[in-house]
């Protein structure tokens, strides 16, 4: 399981809720203000996932202002770049920063040392908030500051391409910290950052200015993500996969040459894993297991039971009751 810190207010009598609140999120972050209508009684939860030299941040609270005006810069800067993530489930949330509302799948980057004021609402003041934060250290980011510098603010899209792939990746990891080790962590983190570093060189157009080994595992992660999307197709190949992303099928296999496994095997191993994880829920109990074979690329009922059999030791059929009586806990 990954390191996941909690904070909730609910901890601490109801006066100190806020305060409690902001000492907490500056503590692990930077010093700022905050200021909302339900400072009476803050009811908030915060998580802190430390993925590597990267920390991602949930929370739910009210809704909430903060500012981190020039005076707290000038007391202490963590050297940071923040990057505010669409939540998936959020709702209407509203986000601004006196640049303009942001769109609900925008990503929007912040440096530490630099001043923000920083709105977080909803059409119903007595509906929480929910937001999603990404800390990121300065000097991690493989870009020229006074090219960052120029992407301070400005809103990419969180809905396509690599901003698409980043916020997937997040939302992932958030989801379901149990389905980690602690050791995941640090390749999680160096993960986002090649795809953080893939997305500001591509708004700023300058993908010649970051390392090659950061484009090679971006290029990776793009085609991980391509290959997950399409699991169902049985034809899904690594030519197939070459011919997706407008490479030839010997680059895409230096590509995989310093991963775990080959193109062809990840693409097995992925399919395998998504039967077992649909076998083993409750709610697709009454689905055929040929169904299932067939939507996670087997078309051949007798070729999905031989690789599962190999993969797992059992039947799929052996494997699903063993689920159902374990409660799908398998």
């Amino acid at each position: 399981m990954l390191d996941e810190t909690v904070y909730r207010t609910e901890d601490v009598a109801p006066p100190d809720r806020l305060e409690y609140w902001r000492h907490r999120l500056a503590e692990k972050s930077a010093p700022f203000e905050a200021s909302t209508g339900h400072a009476v009684d803050f009811r908030a939860e915060l998580r802190i996932l430390t993925l590597g030299e990267l920390h991602l941040w949930t929370m739910e609270s009210p809704p909430i202002t903060v500012r981190r005006p020039a005076r707290l810069i000038r007391s202490s800067d963590p050297e940071f770049y923040l990057l505010s993530l669409p939540f998936p489930g959020a709702g209407p949330a509203a986000r601004s920063d006196g640049h303009g509302a942001w769109r609900p799948r925008d990503l929007v980057m912040y440096d530490s040392v630099r001043p923000v004021s920083l709105r977080v609402s909803t059409d119903d003041p007595r509906r929480p908030i929910r937001g999603a934060w990404l800390t990121v250290p300065r000097q991690a980011v493989p870009l020229p500051p006074d090219q960052v510098t120029e992407l301070i603010a400005r809103r990419m899209p969180g809905g396509q391409g690599v901003g698409a792939l980043l916020v997937r990746l997040l939302d992932g990891i958030t989801a379901d910290t149990r389905a980690y080790r602690a050791g995941d962590a640090p390749r999680l983190g160096a993960a986002a950052l090649d795809l953080v570093a893939a997305l500001l060189a591509h708004q700023l157009d300058a993908e010649d200015a970051v390392p090659p080994e950061t484009r090679r595992r971006a290029l990776v992660q793009r085609i991980r993500a391509f290959i997950r999307a399409h699991l169902h197709e049985p034809d899904l190949t690594p030519g197939a996969v070459a011919v997706a992303h407008h490479i030839s099928v010997s680059y895409l296999h230096r590509l995989f040459e310093n991963e775990e496994e080959t193109v062809a095997a990840w693409i097995r191993r992925q399919r395998l894993e998504r039967a077992r994880r649909d076998l083993a829920d409750p709610a697709l109990a009454t689905t055929p297991v040929h169904a299932i074979a067939a939507r996670c690329g087997f078309p051949r009922a007798a070729d999905f039971s031989r690789a599962f059999r190999g993969a797992y030791g059992l039947p799929p059929r052996d494997f699903r009751h063993g689920a159902a009586a374990a409660g799908g806990g398998l």
